[in-house]
């Protein structure tokens, strides 16, 4: 098994468990130098491709990002699955691609969504170039439309600034928009589950998958558990309107009816899995210091 990784954004602390094995290798490197890809995918039987650019909030500050990493990023890890007779693919995309939906629980068969970021325009093409290398050279895949995940190893989003917020004034904090966006969220463990549910069901072709929890929180429901596990009570500032920012949702809450038809379930709740990340962060300090940096 090998991982492939330029480390931007992971940590090779998280990987201290899979190389103390003889069987994985880590190759650092970046999906855009197609020559150390494609001598990474020698002799491989498939592909889980979950590196992206996943900073949503900046996107539009540098907008080439999401389409050189996340569209470019996946044509290349697709032609050197296509050099190296690789034909299985395992994609994580977003619910983001579905923009600002007016089906609830939005299906995978939503009708075909206005794109409100480059983050999940960027993602969207990637699905489509996917789709068209399974019609065209006979792969196999499986494209999974995440909520936000949650959980161990943990190293970005509303959980992650918040407790930042908090370690730097425990007596006021700024929430980005009102506070009553309405979110979904999956711990990782579950997410994990439900990716092998779908994987050792593929069947050919491209397959869709929802991967989410059926509830959803506001923004201000998992502020408040994070400060009542922190024993704290900032002073809340919103920045005001619906949205924290271009790009960002109001209301997220994917259908997952398909992926539950596998006999996948959820183990935790959105509030457990906002606690549960919290523990991490707490008991690893060092991933909270190293994303301030």
């Amino acid at each position: 098994m090998t991982g492939y990784d330029n480390l931007s954004t992971g940590r090779r602390e998280f990987l201290a468990g899979a190389l103390a094995h003889g069987a994985f290798r880590l190759v650092v490197g970046d999906l855009l130098d197609e020559t150390a890809l494609h001598a990474a995918m020698e002799g491989q039987d498939a592909v889980f491709h979950l590196a992206a650019n996943a900073d949503v909030r900046f996107g539009l500050e540098h907008p080439q990002r999401d389409l050189e990493q996340n569209t470019i990023g996946t044509f290349r890890v697709l032609e050197a699955m296509r050099a190296r007779g690789v034909r299985r693919i395992a994609f994580s995309s977003t619910g983001s691609i579905y923009g600002e939906p007016t089906v609830f629980p939005t299906p995978e068969t939503a009708p075909f969504p206005v794109q409100t970021s480059l983050y999940g325009a960027s993602k969207l093409a990637g699905e489509a170039l996917i789709s068209a290398y399974c019609e065209g050279f006979g792969f196999e895949a499986c494209i999974f439309r995440f909520v936000s995940v949650l959980g161990e190893r943990y190293s970005h989003g509303h959980v992650f600034d918040f407790l930042r917020k908090i370690a730097r004034d425990p007596t006021r904090i700024e929430v980005l928009g009102d506070g009553r966006q309405r979110k979904s969220y999956l711990y990782v463990h579950d997410c994990i589950d439900a990716m092998f549910a779908a994987w050792s069901r593929s069947s050919g072709g491209a397959s869709v998958y929802n991967l989410g929890t059926d509830e959803f929180c506001t923004v201000d429901d998992s502020l408040g558990w994070i400060c009542e596990r922190l024993g704290v009570r900032p002073e809340r500032a919103y920045t005001g309107g619906a949205r924290g920012w271009v790009g960002d949702s109001p209301f997220i809450f994917l259908d997952t009816a398909r992926i539950r038809a596998l006999g996948w379930r959820p183990q935790l709740s959105i509030r457990e899995s906002v606690l549960r990340t919290v523990d991490y962060l707490r008991a690893h300090p060092w991933v909270l210091e190293r994303g301030a940096a």
